[in-house]
């Protein structure tokens, strides 16, 4: 597992660090379940699984790739991807972040929702 220094280290020095810490900071105090940990080269967020991730991290910009996006419960007006998977939520700097830390924490709240949902069992057919 990451620790927290590893973390840290991945921040400092990119072109969007206030902007990708912002995010970072909403991701986390949407929900004391959310975790972090440095996954493929970058920052990953999970509960019960990765949830989502910093990509082209190398830029002035924020996106956030939802791993499995298409599986969060909920209408996100900022949420982009019609695929079978994964969607996106881009920021163009920390203030823009701010202002959608409501709908990104609802989403992050959205995702371990739904992970702790009990499964249901396929009703078993009777045998003859």
């Amino acid at each position: 597992m990451t620790n927290k220094a590893e973390v840290e280290s991945w921040f400092k020095g990119k072109a969007a660090e206030p902007a990708l810490r912002r995010v970072r900071s909403i991701i986390l105090e949407a929900d004391p379940r959310m975790t972090e940990y440095l996954k493929y080269g970058t920052v990953q967020f999970g509960y019960e699984g990765d949830f989502a991730n910093f990509v082209q991290h190398d830029k002035k910009t924020v996106s956030l790739m939802f791993n499995r996006g298409a599986r969060i419960p909920g209408k996100f007006p900022h949420l982009e991807g019609s695929g079978p998977s994964a969607r996106f939520m881009r920021f163009a700097d920390a203030t823009e972040a701010g202002v959608r830390a409501t709908e990104l924490g609802q989403i992050a709240r959205a995702w371990c929702t739904l992970v702790t949902a009990p499964k249901t069992k396929p009703a078993r057919r009777p045998t003859a």
